[in-house]
């Protein structure tokens, strides 16, 4: 089982540079970063878990910039999206960012992709909340084709374009992972078309081979923001998990670091 972080990068957290190598020294094998775009100010208030909506998140750096950092300081760590709203984002210009980064750090890209929960966000960038898994799901095919073939075209609902040519194509074959986020039947649905499934983490370690039997172990699972908890962590490992991620505060380097240090120990 890889052992992973996930965090919410921003101007005012450990820089990517210094994070990268700090999770690599200490053992961790994956780097996650959230993603996004911005925030409407009229959705502040709106955060489904509750509460005003933290200011990391609409201080977050954009995740393919910073992973294209870690990637230049780092010599095995696994760079993904944790996740890239895809349903805000052009495909082929994504198919490109993914691509690039997977050349540039020699296959190391795991490609997290989720529909998103900020409604007010989506509707800024075009898209329509109600159709947005319609979406997410040719724009996911779409960027397949275009990493997969010389000439690539697609032509759906949502989605259509004719023949393109697009370079590069990625290191790994036949394309990196793809790991949807969600817990909802439609979206374990999608990761099981897609390849892999990355939901959040159940807080109670009880529930953890219920929460694995929704999906079958037939797709690799990468859980997200598990609780640093010994019985949890290997609850998820004796159920199969392919990987696990740890949450990072947004927090100063210094403090970013004694966090690391107690989650190396937790692992080691």
């Amino acid at each position: 089982m890889t052992f992973g972080i996930h965090a919410i990068a921003t101007d005012e957290a450990i820089h990517p540079a210094k994070l990268g190598p700090a999770v690599e020294e200490r053992g961790f094998g994956a780097l996650f970063l959230a993603d996004h775009s911005h925030i409407p100010a009229d959705s502040v208030t709106s955060y489904p878990l509750g509460g005003e909506l933290p200011r990391q998140y609409y201080r977050t750096l954009d995740p393919f910039t910073a992973l294209g950092m870690v990637a230049g300081v780092t010599e095995n760590l696994l760079l993904g999206t944790g996740v890239a709203l895809l349903v805000q984002r052009d495909p082929i210009q994504t198919a490109k960012e993914v691509a690039s980064l997977d050349f540039l750090s020699n296959g190391r890209v795991i490609f997290g992709i989720g529909a998103g929960w900020n409604r007010e966000e989506m509707r800024n960038h075009g898209t329509e909340p109600r159709t947005r898994g319609q979406l997410l799901d040719e724009r996911m095919a779409a960027i397949i084709e275009i990493w997969t073939k010389d000439q690539a075209e697609f032509h759906g609902k949502h989605v259509d374009f004719d023949p393109v040519f697009a370079w590069p194509k990625p290191v790994q074959r036949p394309h990196p992972p793809v790991y949807v986020g969600g817990q909802s039947a439609k979206a374990i649905a999608r990761a099981k078309r897609f390849g892999g499934w990355m939901p959040s983490a159940t807080t109670d370690a009880g529930e953890v081979l219920e929460q694995m039997a929704l999906i079958g172990p037939e797709t690799p699972v990468i859980v997200n923001a598990v609780p640093p908890e010994p019985d949890i962590v290997a609850a998820y490992r004796e159920a199969g998990a392919a990987g696990i991620t740890f949450h990072l505060p947004n927090v100063p380097e210094a403090e970013a670091l004694r966090v690391l240090d107690g989650l190396a120990r937790l692992i080691g």
